[in-house]
């Protein structure tokens, strides 16, 4: 006889991955406990909410251009899934965590504009990005779908379904979805396995894996977001995602319903607190790439530590019979949380060891990439 006081899955992290696989499992039939530390140890907190996978797409990083196309597909059920009405192109109400469709891709000089044209040519492929259509755009069409935006920009692309959601909004609405559920959500930190609750465990702390998974082949990277809350006299926030390249760096513009996120620097840190040359950059570049910023209040400045993996993928697999982990996903933990939910849904099914799980090239999760979660009628 099973005992029922011990649920079937605890989830330690209470960042969007851990909460979408949560909400999976829950739905799944499983009793459900989520171990959070709180809002300071996510970097889902500290997050633009870019639901792209162009702008993840560099040379060399396919593999990942595949993984975020596959999860951005799969945003539209679990957006239902948490009663969020589709957005049809019009604006965006308050209480929607949705707040941008398309993504707008600009470049301020020549040689931006030829890396972007690169991207397009080698990258950004049909093939890479399902049917999601990337269209040429030059400076006057570029102000005709942004009015804020600078003259001075020469070009870019306009990526169609390459969206946005609200991240903080995302985090209260799956943490209502899984209260609503039956979940339970507990505010602790957890510092050993050993002493979690669980027939099975989701280890999905972010950064935080390395204390409880020593051998986990992660590393952190510091980054810093700029949050700007508009005033009576500015101008409006962009309809569209901007991700700019400005004299060969990147900043992205993503709007929210009192403002604008601005991101993001990433690198290697653990000094406490921003740094002041990350902050200056992502001002001079937002300001290059829409002067009426100047017109906002800035209103926080954020810092999170992503956890990495050496290759850019997310490390999702055993790494016991009872443990599971969800880690590595650097700068990509929204985006790919449908991906990673499938995933991990799939290895709480099929819950043999059978396969060794000790590194990539025995990663066995991609034998079920074809079963879909099953989201529950919110």
């Amino acid at each position: 006889m099973s005992d029922t006081s011990v649920p079937d899955l605890a989830v330690v992290g209470g960042g969007v991955v851990g909460l979408t696989s949560a909400l999976a499992a829950v739905d799944a039939g499983m009793r459900v406990v989520v171990h959070d530390a709180g809002a300071q140890q996510r970097a889902s907190h500290v997050a633009g909410g870019m639901l792209g996978s162009l702008g993840e797409g560099l040379p060399g990083e396919e593999a990942l251009l595949a993984a975020t196309s596959e999860s951005v597909a799969g945003w539209p059920a679990l957006l239902r899934r948490l009663g969020d009405p589709l957005r049809d192109g019009g604006p965006a109400g308050a209480e929607s965590i949705s707040v941008a469709d398309d993504s707008l891709f600009v470049a301020t000089t020549a040689t931006d504009h030829e890396h972007l044209t690169r991207l397009a040519q080698t990258v950004w492929t049909p093939s890479s990005v399902d049917t999601r259509e990337v269209r040429p755009v030059g400076p006057s069409q570029i102000r005709e779908l942004e009015g804020a935006l600078s003259s001075r920009l020469v070009g870019g692309f306009l990526a169609l379904g390459e969206g946005a959601v609200d991240n903080r909004l995302l985090l209260t609405r799956l943490r209502g979805a899984l209260r609503d559920a039956g979940a339970q959500l507990r505010h602790d930190t957890v510092t050993d396995l050993a002493d979690v609750d669980g027939a099975q465990v989701l280890l999905a702390a972010g950064a935080g894996v390395t204390g409880l998974w020593p051998d986990a082949p992660i590393h952190r990277a510091k980054g810093e977001i700029l949050r700007l809350s508009r005033t009576r006299w500015s101008v409006p926030p962009p309809s569209h995602v901007v991700r700019a390249r400005v004299d060969g760096r990147t900043v992205y513009l993503v709007p929210r319903s009192d403002g604008i996120v601005v991101g993001a620097t990433q690198y290697e840190s653990d000094e406490p607190g921003a740094e002041v040359s990350g902050v200056r950059d992502l001002l001079d570049d937002a300001l290059a790439v829409m002067p009426g910023l100047a017109g906002y209040t800035l209103s926080e400045v954020g810092v999170g530590y992503r956890p990495c993996s050496a290759d850019g993928l997310p490390i999702i697999r055993r790494i016991d019979e009872r443990v599971i982990v969800a880690a590595g996903h650097g700068r990509n933990g929204i985006v790919l949380a449908p991906y990673t939910a499938q995933r991990v849904s799939m290895l709480l099914q099929h819950s043999d060891t059978d396969h060794p799980t000790g590194d990539r090239d025995n990663d066995h999760v991609n034998e079920y990439e074809n079963e879909e979660v099953r989201w529950a009628s919110p």
